[in-house]
């Protein structure tokens, strides 16, 4: 860390990167996303989540933003470029 990447969007509440190398997962189902969720789909997407919602699909949870207020908004509806760094 930190880590900067440009990342997609997708679906509307989220935006994504693929990693090249799939990376170690312990998927499970978390039944509701949580705005501000930083998660691993399959073995190499990285995705943050902007919007709550339910899901069906099973997710790695490697973290959250701490105050996800305004997200949405920072993040906009494009392709964005991003860096994660770690809080103390």
């Amino acid at each position: 860390m930190p880590l900067t990447i440009e990342m997609s969007e997708l679906n509307g509440n989220e935006k994504l990167y693929r990693f090249a190398d799939n990376l170690p997962t312990n998927s499970s189902n978390p039944g509701t996303i949580q705005t501000g969720d930083l998660m691993i789909y399959g073995g190499n997407t990285l995705v943050l989540f902007y919007k709550s919602f339910p899901t069906v699909y099973t997710y790695t949870k490697l973290g959250q933003i701490d105050d996800p207020t305004g997200l949405a908004e920072a993040l906009g509806t494009g392709r964005i470029t991003v860096t994660f760094s770690l809080s103390n």
